[in-house]
């Protein structure tokens, strides 16, 4: 029995577009003698698809698409299965349903609705649809078949210490005799996290003694990368079958025999990291309508690795970095700025600050009488840098990629309307410490293009005289350990300095921060999620708060 798994990259509502992609995989599906082809979790309207589903004419949309992807595959001797919103049958609860359907010679033989609706970090399900009450399976090549929704498949009692629900659908479905498991999946990217599902469904495929079938959706949509890593398993728990991470893909597996098609995988995680946020940035620009798009380029590592993502997601012609220089500006940060730009052959562009910084100087003086200098007059050069930027972007008609890592952004180490003033925030999860490993993957990537003074010069934001990071952050090796353990991890200060043998004045500064700068964060550009905590849709925080820990 050959199953394809179709690893589609859709765009949510473009109903049209993700059908027609379906077509064109299961007509390759049939020429390469598959039996059936799997895609995956909504796959006709897109995933995550929030409160379009709210609209009655998406909902409609998503039905006929459906029966479109039927109608167009009537003559393929194939099974096909895709996801879908739909119509809700239920006469009490939300309207609509998370649905798959399988389809055959032009018609829909069979439905399954998602049971468990995962209601934490970015997942809103229970928000949106009416839970299945009835699972069964269906029949392919003389063989029952369970068929189960991504979440479905994700609340082994035999693997999870606890579960987040208490009915398991995989372990009902067994029972009723299936010999195969099919899950359709829109589990977003995040690190380790394909590990994670190579060994949970490993485990499932050993208890329940039947292959597993599991397809993922790819692509960038807003802040969440889904990687794909599609893959089918053996009885054993054994990897036969595998799909590209970060790519459209279409393999192969026989599940009887346990043989299939093995394409190569990023299995070093920060080559990974840096795929997913290429992916993201340029499934963010593409189906947004950008084509191009401009980087505020200042000699440091950050900005280096932003430009270094863009050229690889749009390509050089695309990118245009813009050196800014202040009153503080070194030398070498111009340098470096020039020489990066010059290294990936990008368009660099330098437009001084300097004189607009003097003329606000003379303006504000008499106002400013009797103040001494401060922070006032730092952000003020960065809010005359994202000025700059914000007027080339409407003018090039070119997106604005913010620099700025998690490390900075987590204890408002940034300034609202300067640099973070943009259209995506492309490493904004991605912590200093881990910035400084991607820069060493995009170098792998445009060899030296990164200039060693880059990596050996300390952080600073020049804004005032001999200025570095470490004058207001603690080093950001202990910077980014004690926020991996507040944030990704929800620790209390004193566990975190238990646990990291740290002085708890130290531990409970940086996490007064990150609990004052909640303001700022939302009002930031969407970021790509690559950690398991981003700040974003899936950390949720009141902003008018006063409990501190």
């Amino acid at each position: 029995m050959r199953i394809a798994l179709g690893q589609i990259n859709p765009t949510v509502g473009d109903i049209p577009g993700n059908v027609a992609r379906m077509v064109e995989f299961s007509r390759d599906a049939v020429s390469r003698g598959a039996h059936a082809i799997v895609f995956p979790e909504l796959s006709i309207t897109g995933y995550p698809p929030r409160d379009l589903v709210e609209k009655i004419s998406f909902v409609q949309r998503s039905e006929e698409g459906v029966n479109e992807l039927a109608r167009r595959t009537a003559e393929l001797p194939i099974a096909i299965i895709a996801g879908y919103v739909a119509e809700s049958t239920s006469k009490t609860g939300k309207r609509v349903a998370n649905r798959a359907a399988v389809m055959e010679a032009g018609e829909i033989r069979f439905r399954q609705t998602k049971t468990l609706l995962p209601n934490y970090d970015v997942f809103d399900e229970a928000r949106y649809f009416v839970p299945g009450e009835r699972r069964d399976l269906f029949m392919l090549q003389g063989r029952k078949i369970a068929l189960a929704i991504c979440e479905d498949a994700w609340n082994d009692k035999q693997f999870w210490e606890r579960r987040l629900y208490s009915f398991d659908p995989v372990e009902e479905m067994a029972q009723m005799g299936a010999s195969l498991l099919i899950s359709i999946n829109g589990s977003p990217y995040s690190m380790g996290k394909r590990a994670l599902r190579h060994d949970m469904f490993g485990a499932a495929a050993r208890h329940y003694g039947f292959p597993i079938v599991m397809v993922n959706q790819v692509g960038g949509n807003d802040q969440l990368v889904f990687d794909g890593s599609s893959f089918a398993m053996n009885a054993r728990g054994d990897v036969v079958a595998s799909a590209r991470s970060f790519s459209e893909d279409l393999v192969v597996v026989d599940v009887l025999t346990g043989t299939g098609d093995q394409h190569a995988d990023f299995p070093d995680e920060c080559d990974a990291v840096f795929e997913a946020l290429v992916l993201g940035t340029r499934d963010y620009l593409r189906k947004c309508g950008f084509t191009k798009v401009l980087i505020g380029l200042s000699g440091g590592i950050d900005s280096s690795l932003t430009a270094a993502i863009a050229v690889e997601a749009v390509g050089r012609e695309n990118v245009i970095g813009i050196g800014m220089p202040g009153p503080y500006s070194s030398e070498g940060s111009i340098t470096d700025a020039r020489e990066m730009a010059a290294n990936l052959g990008i368009r660099f562009e330098l437009i001084s600050i300097s004189p607009a910084y003097q003329e606000f100087e003379r303006t504000l003086e008499p106002v400013f009488e009797g103040y001494p200098p401060d922070v006032t007059e730092e952000n003020l050069q960065s809010r005359l840098r994202g000025m700059t930027l914000m007027a080339l972007s409407n003018k090039f008609g070119a997106l604005v990629l913010t620099t700025g890592n998690k490390s900075e952004l987590a204890v408002g180490y940034c300034t609202l309307y300067g640099d973070m003033c943009g259209g995506l925030a492309v490493i904004s999860d991605v912590p200093k410490t881990l910035v400084y490993a991607l820069s060493r993957v995009a170098n792998k990537r445009f060899p030296h293009a990164i200039p060693d003074s880059v990596f050996q010069k300390a952080p600073s934001a020049e804004l005032r005289p001999d200025q570095k990071d470490s004058d207001s952050l603690p080093e950001y090796e202990q910077l980014d350990a004690i926020l991996r353990a507040y944030v990704e991890e929800m620790m209390s200060p004193r566990e975190i300095a238990e646990s990291l043998n740290l002085p708890i004045d130290l531990v409970s500064e940086v996490t007064r921060k990150v609990d004052l700068n909640e303001y700022k964060r939302q009002q930031a550009a969407p970021g790509l999620k690559v950690t398991t905590k981003a700040f974003g849709i899936g950390r949720r925080f009141p902003i008018a708060q006063r409990y501190r820990e």
